[in-house]
């Protein structure tokens, strides 16, 4: 695989539903791999793998694209239901339709140990207040009326995660429409949002990220990002970045050059050599997992 390793691009469930679908293609049917449900099935088997033998608590969003993407489209997942729609880059102007371009900080990246386990069980605190006010099954069906009602059953730590979560998703489905619509400046305005979030809120973020999206805010011209957010897990890994495509080249340079400037403030050092480079390149949304035939 030419995923980065640790760089929170999901390079674990690549390699876990790229396995998965060599084991079907020996044991099963092929046309009964290739349904729609099937896609599913084989993401949160995958998802299970990791949970119980890698004693990672992930969720099912890195598993489920790697198995069920579409080209050229990205997924909006409905993680309880598992069900998902594909959405295109919307809009005629192809000068305006964004570029993805991923900035690697370099910051290794590990979701199995460390600070994201705790996540999850303070999501869980969060859900344990908001049921003393009203009963939902996950933070996912809770409003900002829910944990403003039962602020007083969370510290001002679990009441931050819970106001991630419910913002996130609400911001995840606006995403998702605006993209559609090819109405950029909006979906770039949320990924700006999202990242504040992340940082704020959820405490996922670092700060080689956290210059890495600084950095990709204040590219000139403005208006050649639409905007920029930590990718993955957090901790560590990769930021994605919504660019122009006329402004792609200047951008990863920008990228590179004010990265190790800021790498060499920060240690005091004016050699390149002892400090972590920005590394980046672009992407396109692509299909899951398919086959090789080696003739």
């Amino acid at each position: 695989s030419n995923v980065p390793l640790g760089s929170g691009l999901s390079s674990s469930a690549a390699l876990e539903v790229s396995v998965a679908r060599f084991v079907e293609e020996i044991v099963m049917k092929q046309n009964d791999v290739l349904t729609k449900e099937a896609k599913v099935a084989r993401a949160l088997k995958c998802q299970k793998a990791e949970n119980e033998w890698c004693n990672s608590p992930c969720g099912i969003m890195d598993q489920f694209v790697s198995s069920a993407g579409e080209m050229g489209a990205v997924l909006l997942i409905d993680c309880e239901s598992t069900e998902y729609e594909a959405y295109s880059f919307g809009g005629n102007d192809e000068e305006e339709k964004p570029t993805v371009v991923i900035c690697n900080s370099n910051v290794t990246h590990s979701i199995g140990g460390g600070e994201y386990p705790i996540r999850v069980k303070q999501c869980a605190k969060a859900l344990e207040a908001v049921n003393t006010v009203r009963k939902v099954k996950s933070l996912r069906h809770a409003t900002m009326k829910d944990i403003d009602e039962s602020r007083d059953s969370m510290d001002e730590l679990i009441y931050r995660r819970a106001r991630h979560v419910i913002s996130e998703n609400e911001r995840t489905k606006q995403a998702a429409e605006a993209l559609k619509m090819g109405n950029y400046e909006v979906m770039g305005r949320l990924m700006n949002e999202s990242h504040s979030s992340m940082r704020d809120d959820y405490e996922v973020s670092c700060s080689e990220i956290d210059a890495l999206v600084d950095l990709a805010q204040v590219f000139s011209p403005q208006d050649a990002v639409y905007g920029s957010r930590l990718t993955g897990g957090g901790f560590g890994g990769c930021t994605v970045s919504l660019v122009r495509p006329k402004a792609v080249p200047a951008f990863i340079e920008h990228m590179k050059e004010e990265y190790t400037k800021w790498q060499q403030k920060r240690n005091c050092s004016s050699s390149s050599d002892d400090i972590l480079k920005c590394t980046c390149f672009v992407t396109t949304p692509a299909s899951g997992v398919q086959l090789l035939h080696l003739s």
